[in-house]
Parts: structure tokens; sequence; C-alpha cells
């Protein structure tokens, strides 16, 4: 199977698409800039104790204040919170934390006004993105993410990853572990730690409990609200979660996002350092893979799927609701059962890729089309179930009910990618009316005049593919002429993801030039 990993850089957002056998599976879209990712230490300070809802309201520094409830806390809360003070207050060194005497677990049926006031410092970390109106969720109990290991301070827990289900290597691994680990740590086993060396997972973890050291460090002097310790950056967050034995490439259209990830790849798996490589054409990194037409295939209230079904996808507040339609497949099977059945195991394929692709979180209702049998209805069931099985994100899946509706749910802990497909046209700006056509190649010359006279270099004219041909048919083609006419270097890009019409022209630096 090939799995790759297409990352494109630009300055205002990091995407990354994630295929099997060129098949779009997840696609993730961030702002360079942002500040608040699932995994980020903070220290912060508490604004409001909020009795009722037995939760704080915390600031992070972000524009509404964080929440963080009383089950979030933690057992070791009181223990963290005297040890924060601690090196806090702290003029020289402090106490290590494996000499460090612990106190009493909270009570699990406590109040947060019995361990939290308004003012108070706390160490908290990002469990949920800002989603809509709503601040970043937090959590106190606070974890370090490994490639094999997660790291818990103030815990003494050792916690094998459910996936491994041979009982031998989870003895044998929970035997290492204890043996290794100092007091007052906790450590998950992650599944890729199967089979792993004594030595590889000792050296992690001694790397891990250096990064919780250094975040201490990290916390003198500074004044709330501040972030001490930050998630990795995303490509090498989404490589450490996903990496395994079966990646055959990594692509990056960015130099020094290429040697980032190169160098991460040699400390996690040397063996798979040469999968690794720098993107350099001028064709968008995404058009080339083809990346972008798979995007506006896949997002939008309608998806096609094979032999003429289809789904409706749906999305609020509160839930995401999926119909599932067979379209014109009803005159093609023998019967409507067998048809309901073909329709939903094909519909139950596609819905889990969707949650996946759109990163769908919360309650997912899917309306599937009428079975009468309770062996298909549990098949399709299974199936659904089995389809699900790579979704690294939690879940849970219901049967199906008599009225054919499933219900599941999805952990949320960022907003749903959401990519508008449909395009309001650049040339009449939505009228529905535009110049005449036969002067198209006239208007794009006269601003790729003007474009010489202000800019020096190579042009690059971006547009779309047919016109691209266009300007590019026959020996003595428009494109030659113009060269031959300006003495400049103009060099036409085709990009799929522009409308018939549209066109920009940008430097070699990739940055678009202003008409």
């Amino acid at each position: 199977m090939t799995n790759e990993l297409i990352i494109n850089i630009s300055k205002r957002e990091i995407n990354i698409a994630y295929t099997e056998e060129k098949k779009l599976l997840e696609i993730h879209k961030e702002k360079s800039n942002i500040q608040f990712t699932v995994g980020d230490i903070f220290l912060a300070k508490v604004k409001k104790v909020m009795n009722g809802l037995n939760a704080a309201f915390v600031d992070v520094g972000y524009k509404k204040d964080a929440f963080l409830h009383y089950f979030d806390l933690g057992p070791q809360f009181k223990s963290q919170e005297k040890f924060l003070n601690s090196v806090l207050n702290s003029k020289d060194s402090f106490p290590k934390l494996q000499n460090f005497k612990t106190l009493p677990d909270i009570n699990k049926h406590g109040k947060i006004s019995e361990v939290l006031k308004g003012g108070q410092t706390v160490l908290v970390q990002i469990a949920k993105e800002p989603i809509s109106t709503k601040g970043p969720r937090l959590s106190s109990e606070i974890s370090i993410a490994g490639r094999n290991l997660v790291l818990i301070p103030f815990s003494n827990a050792v916690s094998i990853s459910k996936k491994i289900v041979s009982e031998e290597e989870r003895k044998r691994l929970k035997r290492l572990i204890q043996s290794i680990k100092p007091d007052n740590f906790g450590v998950i086993v992650r599944t890729v730690a199967k089979n792993r060396r004594v030595a590889v997972l000792d050296e992690e973890l001694r790397a891990l409990i250096m990064k919780w050291e250094q975040m201490l460090l990290n916390l003198k002097g500074i004044t709330p609200p501040a972030v001490v310790m930050g998630e990795l950056n995303k490509p090498a967050a989404l490589l450490r979660d996903i990496m395994n034995s079966s990646f055959t490439n990594i692509h990056v259209d960015n130099e020094s996002v290429y040697t980032q990830i190169k160098n991460y790849i040699a400390e996690i798996a040397p063996e798979k350092e040469k999968i690794v490589k720098f993107y350099d054409k001028r064709t968008p990194i995404f058009d080339h893979f083809g990346i972008s037409k798979q995007i506006k295939a896949l997002f939008g209230k309608t998806v096609n799927m094979e032999n003429g079904a289809y789904l409706i996808i749906e999305q609020t507040e509160a839930l995401t609701v999926i119909d599932v339609n067979s379209g014109n497949r009803s005159k093609r099977a023998a019967d409507q059962e067998t048809n309901a059945v073909e329709v939903n195991m094909i519909s139950a394929e596609e819905i889990a890729r969707q949650l996946r692709l759109r990163d769908i979180g919360g309650i997912i209702v899917v309306d599937f089309i009428d079975m009468h049998s309770n062996e298909n209805r549990q098949k399709v069931y299974q199936y659904m179930k089995d389809q699900m099985d790579s979704d690294r994100t939690k879940h849970s899946i219901l049967p199906l009910s008599k009225f054919g509706l499933m219900q599941i749910t999805r952990q949320r802990v960022r907003p749903a990618t959401d990519i508008e497909t449909k395009e309001t046209c650049p040339v009449c700006d939505g009228t529905g009316e535009i110049s005449p056509s036969i002067l198209f190649i006239d208007e794009v010359e006269n601003h790729l005049q003007y474009m010489i006279g202000k800019y020096k270099g190579k042009i690059y004219l971006h547009v779309h593919p047919y016109i691209d041909g266009y300007l590019k048919c026959r020996l003595f083609s428009k494109a030659f002429k113009w060269r031959m006419k300006y003495k400049r270097t103009i060099k036409i890009v085709p990009t799929i993801t522009y409308s018939f019409l549209e066109y920009h022209f940008y430097d070699k630096e990739g940055e678009e030039l202003k008409i």
C-alpha cells in the first residue's frame, strides 16, 4: 500500500494531505500563526470560579476565557499545585519531581471551589482548540507525547495501548517501563511501541523527562498567561502520530520545513529518512499530486459515489446529519433489499472517509436506506465499525435503529475542516455578465505589459489549463510571441483550481503581483 503525506507551506497557512493509494483520506489546514493548538501547555490565571458548572474560566491569552472542569483537574491536582508553587518561588534550584512527596488525591466528587479560587496561577494544557464561539477546553492533567510513549507527571500508573492485543507483549512492556521509569511519572505505551527494544524506549523516556524539566525552567520569570511548552509543529505532530512502516513518501514544498521533517524522521525512524522529498516544481504541489481536484469533489453538501449513489451532508452547531441516497442505482439491483444493502455498504466506506477528511466531531446521525432484514442491518453496522477502525480519533458507533438511523459520536478537539467548493465567478463577480471573451487574451496582455514595466525578473502567469493550452499551442504560440515582444521570460503555469477565465501573476518567490 502507498501511503503519502503531501505538505504545502505558505506564509498564511499550512496544508497537509494524507493519502492511501493516491486516495485522499485526511486534509489538515492550519493558520501559520495559530496560538492555541491541542497539547500546548500554558501558565495561566483563574478568572472566575463557577460553582453551578463545577468549573472555572481561565485566562490563557485567548479572546474568550478557556474552560476548565473539575473532572479535568486530574486526581493529583493538589500535588501539582504545591510543586508549581515551589518552582515559581524558588530562587535557584527546585526539587526534582521524582524526589517530591505527593499529596493525597483530590475528592473524585468534590467541588471546584475547594481547590481553585480567582487569581490563582495554574499549569494547564489545551485539550480542545477554540470551536465556534467557545474558548479552548483545558486540562490540568499534563501529558507530554513522544513517538512510542506518553509521559504523565504526578502519576505512577503504566498503561498499555488497547491495540496491542498480545498479552505476552503487554506484560513485557509493562515490566520494562516499570523498571526504567522514575517515581511520580506515569507512562502510556503507544501502539507503535510494540516489539521495541528497551534501549529505544529508555532513550525516549529520558528525552521526555528532559522536556518536562526544560518546561519547568521556562516557568522562571514569566508572567501568566504565557505558553511554556508548545506542541510540535503540525507536520511533525502528524508524523509522530501516524508514521508507520508503510509510509512511502513525504513531499514538502518548503525547504526549511523539509529540513526539519528530515531531521525529525532521522530521530524517530532513521531507516525512513530517504522518503522525505523536497518538491521544487512551479506547479502547485496540491495540483501536481491531484489533491486539489479531490478536495473540490469531496467537500460540499453533496458527495457523489460510484454507480450514481450519493450522500447529503448537513452540519449544524449541535450535530451532523448524513443522508444516504441510492440515486439511479435503484434500477440496477434485482430487488429493493439487495439494492439497499449494496448502497449502504458503499456509503459506510465513504462516510468513514468523510468523517476523517472533514474531521467531523460531536454527534453524527446517518440515515441509511431502510433494510427489512435484521441480518442486513447487523452486516452494515459491522462493516461501518470495520471502516472506522483506522480512525485515530476516539469514537463510538451504535447499531442501526428500526428507522435505519445510525448514531455515531466522534471526539471533537478542533473545528471541523470546512472548505467552500462553490466559487463566485472572478470574471463577473457573480453578476452573470462578462466582457466579450474574444477580448480576454488582449486583457491579459495589457496587464502583462503593466507587470513587465513595474516588476523586474521572471513573471509567472497562472491560468486555467484550457487557457494554458491555447496560449502554448502551435510553434509560434502566443506565449512565444510575448517573449519575443517583451524580451522577458514569461512562464505560464496551468492551475486546475482556477475558474475558466481566472488568472493571476506571481514572482519567482511565489508571491502574487497585484494588478
